[in-house]
């Protein structure tokens, strides 16, 4: 269980934000200098050096975007330069991809960054600029929901690359490019011009997600815990009946891979903070019988947010680090009352998860504001560990800035070590990304100015 004795304050994190911000500056100007974009998004890393990895492009924009978030952290010209540069010339590819769920990745990263520094006017505001990020963000958005699958009763969902019969637990997070479309006016238009609602099928995903990928200790099968999710939900693509639960990246579909778990906890945080922004009558047009207003709305993200959070907080080491699945095989040899053990010789642990949730429990945090709140401690303590060594790498020659993730265990991607049984030591394109933007987040903090992804349109 993550220990949520912590008790440092926001203000307390100053040397360890500019110790990532520091490390994050370097790793970025290391990768640029290297990195060809004809190769490739990179992925993650071996013996210390990014690698492309061909299953999805879904990564390349945490590449430039972590360039962005080092502008936002340190000031420095070269990185706005080269992250608005590299988005530019790269990234309009990933704007019309029809083929993934990764649009709030890709686009939210670049286009969506630049168009909140202008919004918050931390780089000069020019009228055509951003005009141009408006419209890839609606182009994006309205894209990604047509990547879509009706389900009965109302629901449907936003399928995985993988097919009109797969939901993934990851796609939470996409839903962003929706929210930002929405917030732009834009919608998505479909035969006999019929006008899509970009916000109602955001909401349909996420109850769709809430229903069959989040477990609520209702009894639905053998392994019915409150907070746990499966990776996956397959259903019947001629009658959009559910099927069973299963996983990609997991150990089993009745174990939960903890990295899955992060993007549903963080997702949800965050789309709560979209959905104060809105008024009521918003949801209403939606039109969704199981969402009449917004009240019912927020209650119910917020009960899935906790749920998860609190499955994730009390499976979880308590230095907030977790192993990459909590029904990983070996697991049983390890004490998870001690903090993480990167290289032990069981199962590895997945920084990158922790970074995404720590992230996640400190937006649930902020939007609950209890007194005794115990997801805002969560995060503090996650953060603490992921900002310094082992995990914050200050190695001149690795190129990655969060050590100890794994990409695809069960596949054998991640690299392990001569006289090693598991993968350890490793960065990954999105673990180093969330860690610029926890770090960014913790900094929004101290200043009491937390900063919002969504920018509303005039």
């Amino acid at each position: 269980m993550i220990d949520t004795s912590f008790t440092k304050s926001f203000s307390e994190y100053a040397s360890l934000i500019s110790a990532v911000a520091a490390e994050g500056a370097e790793k970025v100007r290391s990768l640029a200098r290297r990195w060809r974009t004809e190769d490739g998004a990179p992925v993650f890393t071996r013996q210390g050096r990014y690698t492309a990895r061909g299953w999805t492009e879904w990564t390349q924009g945490f590449q430039f975007g972590s360039a962005l978030l080092v502008y936002e952290l340190t000031g420095e010209p070269w990185f706005l330069k080269y992250g608005r540069n590299q988005t530019v010339q790269s990234m309009s590819i990933h704007l019309t991809h029809l083929g993934v769920h990764d649009h709030g990745f890709n686009n939210i990263s670049t286009y969506g960054n630049l168009l909140r520094l202008i919004a918050q006017r931390k780089i000069p505001q020019q009228d055509w600029e951003q005009r141009f990020y408006e419209l890839a963000l609606k182009v994006s958005g309205a894209v990604q929901a047509a990547r879509w699958k009706d389900l009965p009763g109302d629901l449907g969902y936003i399928y995985s690359f993988n097919g009109p019969q797969s939901l993934f637990a990851d796609t939470i997070r996409s839903l962003r490019s929706l929210a930002q479309a929405y917030l732009l006016g834009q919608v998505l238009m479909g035969e006999q011009d019929l006008r899509i609602n970009l916000l109602k099928r955001l909401l349909q995903h996420a109850e769709t997600t809430a229903r069959y990928i989040v477990y609520l200790g209702t009894g639905r099968d053998r392994w019915d815990t409150r907070g746990r999710t499966a990776h996956e939900a397959i259903f019947n693509p001629l009658n959009g009946s559910f099927r069973n639960p299963s996983t990609q990246q997991g150990y089993s579909p009745f174990s939960t891979w903890t990295r899955g778990l992060s993007w549903i906890l963080l997702g949800f945080a965050e789309e709560l903070e979209f959905l104060n922004t809105l008024e009521d009558e918003k949801i209403r047009e939606a039109g969704l019988p199981y969402f009449p207003d917004k009240a019912t709305v927020l209650n119910r993200f917020q009960e899935i947010a906790q749920a998860v959070a609190d499955y994730y907080m009390d499976t979880t080491p308590p230095d907030g680090i977790p192993y990459w699945d909590t029904g990983a095989p070996e697991l049983h040899n390890l004490d998870l009352t001690k903090p993480a053990d990167p290289e032990n010789p069981f199962e590895p642990v997945d920084s990158s998860a922790a970074a995404i949730a720590a992230q996640g429990l400190l937006r649930l945090g902020q939007h609950i504001k209890t007194g005794d709140n115990r997801y805002l401690a969560a995060g503090l303590r996650t953060a603490y560990t992921l900002m310094q060594e082992p995990y914050l790498c200050t190695k001149k020659d690795h190129e990655g800035l969060l050590l100890h993730a794994v990409y695809h265990r069960p596949n054998g991607w991640d690299y392990v070590p001569k006289g090693s049984s598991t993968p350890h030591g490793e960065s990954c394109m999105w673990g180093d990304y969330h860690l610029l933007e926890l770090a960014l987040y913790l900094e929004s903090l101290r200043n009491g100015e937390p900063y919002r992804f969504f920018v509303k349109g005039e």
